[in-house]
């Protein structure tokens, strides 16, 4: 068995242990959260047998294999640092970290320890993500020329909608694009194969400022108290829009929204070529697109009799059997841990490792460089 442990346990947390125990080799046997008591409480909640309220000692836990860091985006940085300076493997929510200068430090000490790493970019997992990317690699819509897409949500719609992500201490100095916009990135490079290298963005805030609940909602939670708030100045954007150019010269364009009303987590895509096209919709998973010129277009479905045979096995039941954000967060951490069970990091991996996580990064410090500067910006790590 792989004893792994958690720190954090917000809305996250939990998700990563129910994906980690439906693996079957992993053992979840303690967590970390900011005070003892809400470590304990947590424990009990999630039948974790240890709990603690500080990291060092949490990492000195005897025979902890990986440690997975489920913090807040202004904890990543030092967390990260901590847990590969104990030599454990270690898995981290996105953003990596929240300045370039401490992405490229963590990439160099993690691969110098040789510790197994990856970053919490879950939809290139799903099985008809995987049938998308294997369509593009055996050149199934000929050749490449754009792709375009967006991702939508309507959890900070109204102006008493305020969560820690707001706080550009706590959040960064994006929201939406380092929030959601860094998944859709991740996603159309994993499944074109290609890298964004220039961007030209233009983002909006929509709530200059906001009212925060004094009992504070946590990340896609009801507010508790409706009568007491304060005015709180926001300095992140709640949409954008962003034309890029991948590294071969084809082109594309995707937004972000965390204010559309009645789109709840739809993350979609599309990849245009000379012989067809695809879509897939994160809120309709088991199905993808594909798109014709001189036949009727076609919905495949995540049946593994129908999917590309190198890409079969990533959906596990049979046709019918719809398989949803879950069971591809299962996915993700099945390939992690294959990784983690031969005790070191492989260059064929179908996880987002740190390097991932920092050139996600680096988009997304080029997005808010170019709004800001109103011009093209190329994507630098």
């Amino acid at each position: 068995m792989i004893n792994v442990g958690i720190i954090g346990t917000g809305f996250i947390g939990p998700a990563h242990i129910e994906a980690l125990r439906r693996l079957g080799n992993v053992n979840v046997v303690a967590l970390c959260d900011s005070n003892q008591n809400s470590a304990e409480s947590r424990a009990a909640q999630l039948n974790v047998p240890h709990a603690y309220s500080d990291v060092t000692a949490f990492l000195q836990h005897q025979g902890l294999d990986a440690v997975h860091n489920c913090t807040p985006n202004h904890l990543h940085a030092a967390i990260n640092r901590q847990i590969i300076a104990a030599g454990k493997h270690v898995f981290s929510e996105k953003p990596l970290c929240m300045t370039m200068d401490e992405a490229r430090e963590l990439v160099a000490l993690a691969e110098q320890a040789g510790v197994v790493h990856g970053v919490s970019f879950v939809y290139r997992q799903f099985a008809m993500v995987q049938q998308a990317a294997s369509m593009v690699r055996y050149q199934q819509l000929g050749r490449l020329f754009s792709a375009q897409g967006s991702y939508l949500q309507d959890w900070m719609l109204e102006e008493t909608d305020y969560n820690w992500r707001v706080d550009a201490t706590k959040g960064g100095a994006s929201r939406a694009v380092a929030d959601i916009g860094s998944h859709w990135c991740d996603t159309i490079q994993f499944v074109t194969g290609r890298k964004i290298v220039e961007v030209m963005a233009d983002l909006s805030i929509v709530w200059p400022t906001r009212k925060a609940s004094l009992a504070e909602a946590g990340t896609f939670g009801a507010l508790v108290d409706e009568t007491q708030y304060e005015s709180r100045e926001v300095a992140t954007e709640d949409m954008g829009f962003v034309l890029f150019r991948f590294d071969d010269g084809s082109k594309g364009s995707f937004s972000v929204s965390q204010v559309s009303a009645g789109r709840k987590n739809r993350l979609s895509l599309e990849v245009n070529g000379s012989l067809g096209s695809l879509a897939w919709d994160q809120e309709t998973p088991q199905q993808l697109w594909l798109g014709h010129r001189h036949k009727a277009n076609q919905l495949l479905s995540d049946d593994p009799t129908l999917m590309n045979p190198d890409v079969a096995g990533r959906a596990r039941f049979p046709g019918g059997h719809i398989e949803g954000w879950p069971d591809a967060f299962r996915a993700m951490m099945q390939q992690f841990y294959q990784a983690v069970a031969q005790g070191k990091p492989s260059s064929n991996t179908s996880f987002a490792t740190f390097r991932d996580g920092a050139q996600v990064m680096a988009i997304v410090d080029a997005i808010v460089q170019s709004h800001q500067q109103q011009r093209w910006v190329r994507v630098s790590l």
